[in-house]
């Protein structure tokens, strides 16, 4: 008969058994999944400095195709704004670089620059929306028409069309007694400044639009107010290009905003301004205008390519 130290003995065993399977299976996992985790972390560095590696790539890539726009631009956009003049928009928040550039760049076009008017965010204030219809009633020039059921800002910007652009060569160049009274009245109330002299009528338009989209209250409404000041200097001049970067083709841009109104079809939009191949784009692109083509050109959302294609033959002027 089987005694209880026997059984004792037994289960001590059993359990020791146990305790040592535990331990040795314990430890042989371990060091499996350690060895994975070694493995795997590894392989994730080596992903990660590849990826480093092709991002410095594409920097230097980048940063040569930046210096060689910037080298030639000068000599591949001469002559094609040939007799032509350009007044330059600047939309609240939008920077002075690519305007500047793209200034010099419509002068060895061949282009004169009249000015620059910059739009202030009052003008943008809803609670401004009634005084700015009333402003542009009262202002609206013989011979000018609005456009059916024309909200404040359609009206505004056709009355400040009529004093900065023109197709009529006669008036290129000329400030009349009309576009003075529009220009110096939109000042006094506090909805624009001016450098140079924009009232001197050009034959065409270039708005810059801010970086960061207009995130208050009423964004949707200012960029529509923007959008039909674009409009009307499309159609009261010889064409509008409206830049900005890349952003501004983002969700709640001025840019997005163009591409998803009827604006798109008469209105050019060039989504790299702030960078010299999109500056040349700018140019080409205002030389398509003068020859009744627009288009959508960068990178962003809506973009047909990144220039026009075919390009707008060197030197002539439409």
């Amino acid at each position: 008969m089987i005694d209880f130290r026997y059984h004792l003995v037994s289960i001590v065993a059993i359990f020791l058994a146990l305790a040592l399977g535990i331990v040795l299976g314990s430890t042989t996992l371990s060091d499996s999944v350690s060895d994975t985790l070694r493995q795997r972390a590894n392989s994730a560095a080596k992903t990660a400095q590849q990826a480093r590696l092709q991002q410095r790539q594409l920097q230097h890539q980048v940063n040569g195709q930046e210096q060689f726009a910037q080298l030639l631009s000068s000599q591949i956009v001469v002559n094609r704004l040939r007799g032509q003049s350009v007044v330059f928009i600047e939309a609240p928040g939008a920077g002075d670089d690519g305007l500047e550039r793209i200034g010099e760049l419509a002068k060895s076009a061949g282009a004169a620059v009249t000015g620059r008017v910059t739009v202030q965010k009052k003008f943008l204030d809803d609670d401004q929306r009634t005084t700015v219809d009333e402003l542009a009633t009262q202002l609206k020039p013989d011979g000018v028409e609005f456009p059916d059921n024309a909200s404040a800002y359609e009206k505004a910007g056709t009355v400040l069309a009529s004093a900065l652009v023109t197709k009529d060569p006669a008036k290129s160049g000329r400030e009349d007694a009309a576009g003075g009274a529009v220009m110096n009245a939109f000042k006094q109330a506090g909805y624009i400044t001016e450098s140079g002299k924009p009232g001197q009528h050009a034959t065409m338009a270039v708005m810059v639009g801010p970086a960061t989209p207009y995130a208050y209250d009423g964004g949707g409404d200012h960029n529509k107010a923007l959008i039909s000041l674009a409009s009307a200097l499309d159609g009261a001049g010889r064409g509008t290009v409206v830049g900005g970067p890349p952003t501004s083709a983002q969700e709640g841009g001025l840019i997005a905003a163009l591409r998803d109104s009827d604006a798109e079809d008469s209105v050019s939009a060039v989504d790299v301004v702030d960078t010299a191949s999109g500056q040349v784009v700018t140019i080409l692109a205002l030389q398509d205008e003068m020859s009744g083509k627009s288009g959508q050109y960068g990178t962003g959302p809506g973009a047909s390519g990144y220039a026009p294609s075919p390009a707008p033959t060197p030197g002539k002027n439409g």
